[in-house]
């Protein structure tokens, strides 16, 4: 079962030939990065250990935030929902 972005797409441990891994991987890797650097700017990196990048079997980069604090999901929320608002 996927979403329409495959992200519940189950992650690539078994590589299937002729799905470009190494794209969604290096895709995934530089939004996790992006997003580190955001966090680590606000003083958050501590909060998001599990920060990385993944792929799933269709090659489909992925950022994978790891296990958080509710505390750590609940900043974040407010920040998104900061940004939004400042957008507006």
């Amino acid at each position: 079962m996927t979403d329409r972005h495959g992200v519940i797409a189950p992650r690539a441990e078994n590589l299937n030939t002729g799905v470009n891994y190494v794209r969604g991987w290096a895709e995934g890797r530089r939004s996790a990065d992006t997003l580190a650097q955001q966090l680590a700017s606000l003083g958050l990196e501590s909060d998001f250990p599990g920060l990385r990048a993944d792929v799933n079997v269709r090659g489909d980069g992925l950022v994978r935030l790891g296990t958080i604090r509710p505390e750590a999901a609940e900043l974040l929320a407010q920040l998104i929902t900061a940004g939004v608002q400042a957008k507006a």
